[in-house]
C-alpha cells in the first residue's frame, strides 16, 4: 500500500501548512540546506520509499524557488518515491509563453522541460497565464481554477449592478465564462503597452455607467494596469471597482499603486505570500482546493467537482 506525504519548499510553507490541515495530515519533514555560496541541498528527514510525494512550491522570484523545487524532485526520485507530484500554486515564467518577437526565450516551456527532466510524474497548478502551457508537458497537468473561491466571494457581495471587466482582450474568454455564470454583462479594458509593465494607452469597450465593476485577472505584478483600469472605469461612470486576482506577485511599487488607486479592494489568493498587509488588500485561501486535488490525485479520482462554475451548468 502506498501512502501520501506532503512536503513544502521554503516559498510555500504557510500555504502547505493550511493544505495539510485540511487534508488531515502534517507536513513532511525536510531540511533545505543553504550553503554560504548560495547552493541549495534539500534532505528528506523521513523515508519516502514507495510513497506518493507531493512537493508544494510556488516558483515566484527569486529563481532559487524553482531550483529548490527541482532539487526536491530529484531527491525524492533518488529516495525511491513511487510518484513525485509537483504542486505549483503559482507557475513562474508563465508569461513567457510564446515567441512574440525575434530572439527571445520561451521561458514557460523551458521550465516545463526542467520539471519533467528532474523526474516529476504530475503537475498540480492554478490559473496558468495561458492555459495552453499545459501542452508543454508530456506528463499529466491538473489545472485548478480560482473561480471556485472567487464565485462564493462575489455572491456574498450581493452587488446590484454587477458587471465584469476583462483587463485585456486576451482575457475575454475567461471573463465571459464567469459573467455567464452570474448572467451579468462584461466590458473590456483594451490596453496597449510600450514595454513590459508600462501601459501606453487604454480604452474601455462597453458601458460602465452606474455599474459595480469586478475586474478578474490571473496576475497582479506592479499594480499599474489595475490602478489605471480602476481610474478609467470610475472616470467612465462606474459606481464601484474592485479586483479579484489569483497570484499577488506585487513587485516594485505595487502596494503603493494599489493603495492610491480607485479600487474598493483587491482580493488575492495565497498562492504567493504577500509581503505586507494594507487596508485594500485581502487574502482568501486556496488551501482547500489544493487539499482536495491532492487527495483526488492520490486516490485516482476526478477533480471536476472542484470547478463549481461548471457544476451549475451541468446541474450537479
Amino acid at each position: 500500500m502506498h501512502s501520501a506525504k506532503i512536503f513544502s519548499g521554503t516559498g510555500s510553507q504557510k500555504l502547505t501548512e493550511q493544505i495539510c490541515k485540511r487534508y488531515g495530515t502534517q507536513p513532511g519533514k525536510v531540511n533545505i540546506q543553504c550553503f554560504s555560496d548560495g547552493e541549495i541541498s534539500p534532505v528528506f528527514l523521513e523515508s519516502v520509499r514507495g510513497d506518493y510525494v507531493f512537493l508544494v512550491q510556488s516558483t515566484y522570484s527569486p529563481a532559487e524557488n524553482l531550483m529548490e523545487l527541482l532539487l526536491m524532485i530529484d531527491a525524492a526520485r533518488r529516495a525511491s518515491a513511487y510518484k513525485v507530484i509537483a504542486v505549483i500554486p503559482y507557475y513562474g515564467y508563465a508569461r513567457q509563453d510564446r515567441k512574440d518577437r525575434p530572439r527571445v526565450a520561451i521561458g514557460s516551456k523551458l521550465v516545463a522541460n526542467m520539471l519533467v527532466a528532474a523526474g516529476a510524474d504530475r503537475i498540480i497548478t492554478m490559473d496558468l497565464h495561458a492555459p495552453q502551457i499545459q501542452g508543454y508537458f508530456d506528463i499529466p497537468v491538473d489545472h485548478l481554477d480560482s473561480h471556485a473561491v472567487f464565485i462564493p466571494y462575489i455572491e456574498n457581495l450581493r452587488l446590484e449592478n454587477l458587471t465584469f471587466a476583462a483587463p485585456d482582450v486576451g482575457a475575454t474568454n475567461r471573463i465571459r465564462e464567469i459573467a455567464s455564470y452570474f448572467n451579468a454583462e462584461m466590458v473590456i479594458c483594451d490596453k496597449h503597452r510600450k514595454r513590459a509593465n508600462e501601459i501606453a494607452s487604454m480604452v474601455v469597450i462597453g458601458d460602465v455607467t452606474g455599474k459595480d465593476i469586478v475586474v478578474i485577472d490571473d496576475i497582479c505584478d506592479t499594480g499599474g494596469t489595475l490602478a489605471k483600469s480602476a481610474g478609467l472605469l470610475k472616470e467612465k461612470g462606474a459606481r464601484s471597482v474592485r479586483a479579484l486576482i489569483t497570484h499577488p506577485v506585487l513587485s516594485g511599487k505595487a502596494y503603493e499603486n494599489i493603495e492610491n488607486s480607485e479600487l474598493e479592494e483587491l482580493i488575492v489568493c495565497d498562492t504567493i505570500p504577500i509581503k505586507k498587509e494594507t487596508s485594500k488588500i485581502k487574502v482568501i485561501s486556496v488551501a482547500e482546493l489544493f487539499a482536495v486535488a491532492i487527495r483526488n490525485a492520490f486516490e485516482n479520482k476526478s477533480i471536476t467537482s472542484l470547478f463549481i462554475h461548471s457544476q451549475r451548468r451541468q446541474g450537479l
